[in-house]
């Protein structure tokens, strides 16, 4: 479903942060996040990335997988998934929805009604309220592990609750500044909050004072920790041909074990294309090498898993003439200018460009210009979606042409002039409109 009338108001409570109410209801309906092992990721870009590539490796073990990621592209029910068995997770079901959201809502309704002050109108948040519906689900699915993403933050994110067997810091990058800080080393404090004392963190390659920050957290916290380039590693090239089941190939991945040994495995195909995921896939093998006995996956399972993994709306490609992807901000753009430079320039390159009011997207369209020949500005339905003449006034003086283009439905049928290679960017909520657009479920 892609709203339901219990969650929409929710909205309106917009971003609190803080661990409290999460705490205090959960133990109300039973903290239904601890009756299951949780791998915990958070990060600036990847750490979506990661969790289904984590989760898809453990299903082609056999293992019944829990996954929360957001944001959803175009239905709530992609935020809730289940893996069992090869292939794509599962959402869950529109009436699995419905009854776990209803359930939520009346024990909320009690436990406000018990518990908290009547000046209090919205006790929990559209993202708190979402997060408890996915542990909720999990519990009732009896799922063997849950792999559970960080929304903006870490430190007072909503899934910060969990008591997790693994934690990972995939990337710091410059993004929500407005509520995390404005800066690497504040960014990073905040993502750091998600390590546990005692509990292994898995450290992607970060700048210098991010890593420094995450160092100096896992030391406090006595957290055993395995950084890239050090204890785990992954290295190969990335087939960057312009089709939708392009694939990296020739992949290989170097982690280290619990008792310090290292373990190698080579020729990895992802399922995941970019250059970007090499780092993302050794992230992920390096959690699963560090799962106590009862979670082992085998190196056939790693191999099926990290060919199966997806994810939609990350240098997806549409049509052969149309790539979406939902860099939004400076990394995600400069991440997304790679991939297209990998690319042959044998045709025109059109950027169709929209972002909400809360991202830089002067800087992703600086990363991208290069790699475009011209951009056309829209809007997609989001509410904090800004104006397409409000992006190209804060685009003037790029080196390309900036055009603006009026909605979505305008812009694409502008752009798709049977010549030119399409790229959709700036915001994940505009690649689902693109993907609603065009009847892409």
């Amino acid at each position: 479903m892609q709203t339901h009338p219990i969650l929409d108001p929710l909205t309106m409570a917009g971003v609190k942060m803080g661990l409290e109410r999460m705490r205090g209801f959960l133990a109300t309906i039973g903290n239904p996040h601890l009756r299951y092992p949780v791998i915990h990721v958070a990060g600036t870009n990847g750490k979506g990335s990661v969790c289904r590539m984590v989760g898809a490796m453990l299903a082609a073990q056999g293992y019944k997988v829990g996954i929360t990621t957001s944001p959803h592209l175009q239905h709530i029910n992609e935020r809730i998934r289940v893996y069992s068995g090869e292939g794509p997770a599962t959402p869950i079901s529109d009436a699995d929805l419905d009854d776990v959201i209803r359930r939520i809502r009346d024990a909320r309704d009690r436990w406000a009604q018990e518990a908290l002050s009547p000046n209090e109108p919205m006790p929990l948040t559209w993202f708190e309220f979402s997060i408890a519906a996915a542990f909720q689900h999990f519990a009732d699915a009896q799922v063997d592990v849950a792999v559970v993403e960080t929304g903006m933050g870490g430190r007072l994110d909503a899934t910060n609750v969990v008591h997790p067997l693994l934690t990972a810091v995939v990337t710091i990058g410059l993004d929500h500044t407005d509520h995390l800080g404005p800066d690497h080393a504040s960014i990073a404090a905040e993502k750091a909050g998600i390590i546990k004392r005692g509990v292994p963190v898995v450290i992607g390659p970060l700048p210098k004072a991010a890593l420094s920050v995450v160092r100096a957290q896992a030391r406090d916290m006595q957290a055993p920790s395995y950084e890239w380039g050090e204890q785990f590693a992954g290295w190969g090239s990335s087939d960057g041909a312009a089709h939708a089941d392009s694939s990296s190939t020739e992949v290989h991945v170097r982690t280290t074990l619990v008792d310090q040994t290292t373990t190698e495995r080579s020729g990895l195909a992802l399922g995941l294309p970019g250059d970007h995921q090499i780092v993302n896939a050794a992230v992920a093998c390096q959690l699963i090498d560090l799962l106590p006995d009862g979670l082992r996956v085998s190196d056939n399972a790693v191999r099926i898993g990290l060919a199966a993994a997806k994810n939609r709306g990350r240098l997806e490609w549409l049509a052969p003439d149309l790539l979406v992807d939902g860099a939004h901000n400076p990394d995600g753009a400069s991440t997304l200018a790679r991939y297209l430079a990998s690319l042959p320039r044998d045709r025109r390159r059109t950027l169709v460009l929209g972002g909400g009011s809360d991202k830089d997207i002067r800087a992703v369209a600086v990363a991208l210009a290069p790699q475009v020949d011209r951009i056309l500005t829209t809007v997609g339905t989001h509410p904090k979606a800004r104006s397409p003449w409000e992006v190209a006034r804060e685009l003037e003086g790029l080196m390309v042409p900036v055009v603006p283009s009026g909605g979505l439905p305008e812009a694409l049928a502008s752009a798709r002039n049977g010549e030119d290679l399409v790229i959709v960017a700036g915001s994940l909520y505009l690649i689902g409109d693109v993907r609603e657009h065009l009847g892409v479920s």
